[in-house]
């Protein structure tokens, strides 16, 4: 109970700087409309797990997924760059609480409530436009999201979290965190063109670890985009694939607390 105020006490300010009015009722709006907007019911003309991943994929592309990463690396950039830029960080450190489980509060807030709103409303708009997808192929569902989650969305996250810390502002951070995006989206078509032209999947396989969607499209669609290449991983290397993104992710947040606890001067 000690513990508890002060992590909600922080926990709360941070979603009033985060989602003030209008930030939370925009950004609900724009991801609510782009669900029944680019949801692409044409996914119905393939069949069993890869119209299930077809579906839901249509849903994480230009421009919905950019508004929602924008998100995330806005709350991470401006309310962590905010509190050190302006010294608040000092009055949080003041709180009988240890270093992480602020940035814990602040991470809850930044990432949480944003993952929360963005793949609620995605679920329940897929619920009503597909319900038998939703409930026949849920494991393919939720392999999907988690695949487009941690790269780029949390990937970037992680970047700009290690980036904010560093610079002590967010603005440079989050210009940072948009132009990676714009790379990404660039360079993941160059892993099939290297494969092309060298004949060998090894870049297909190292840019799976980067995006491991790139794997799981290869196992879901293989056979119908991609019938003449030779590089069709099994469920079991997909799962390493999405697993080994997990890792690189998980990487740049233990480096981000350990740095916030033991190397953060203010």
């Amino acid at each position: 109970m000690g513990k508890g105020r002060p992590f909600l006490e922080i926990f709360t300010c941070a979603l009033k700087e985060d989602y003030r009015f209008p930030i939370l009722e925009i950004f609900a709006f724009f991801f609510a409309l782009g669900t029944f907007v680019f949801a692409d019911l044409g996914a119905y003309a393939q069949n069993g797990e890869a119209l299930a991943y077809s579906l839901v994929r249509t849903l994480w592309g230009f421009p919905l997924f950019f508004i929602f990463v924008v998100l995330i690396l806005k709350n991470v950039a401006y309310g962590l760059g905010s509190d050190l830029d302006k010294g608040v960080i000092q009055t949080l450190f003041s709180y009988p609480l240890k270093r992480r489980y602020i940035l814990t509060a602040k991470l809850l807030s930044a990432l949480g409530i944003a993952l929360l709103l963005f793949l609620g409303i995605q679920i329940f708009g897929l619920f009503l436009l597909a319900p038998d997808v939703i409930l026949t192929y849920s494991s393919t569902v939720f392999l999907t999201c988690a695949a487009h989650l941690c790269s780029p969305a949390l990937l970037l996250a992680g970047l700009v979290l290690l980036l904010t810390l560093r610079l002590k502002r967010g603005g440079f951070a989050l210009i940072i965190g948009v132009v990676l995006y714009l790379a990404f989206t660039i360079i993941s078509p160059w892993a099939p063109s290297i494969a092309y032209a060298t004949g060998s999947d090894l870049a297909l396989k190292i840019w799976a670890v980067i995006d491991p969607n790139l794997a799981l499209q290869r196992y879901y669609l293989g056979t119908i985009w991609f019938p003449s290449e030779t590089w069709a991983p099994s469920f079991s290397e997909v799962l390493l694939y999405l697993g080994a993104g997990y890792l690189i992710v998980a990487a740049l947040f233990i480096i981000g607390y350990v740095y916030f606890e033991r190397r953060l001067g203010i």
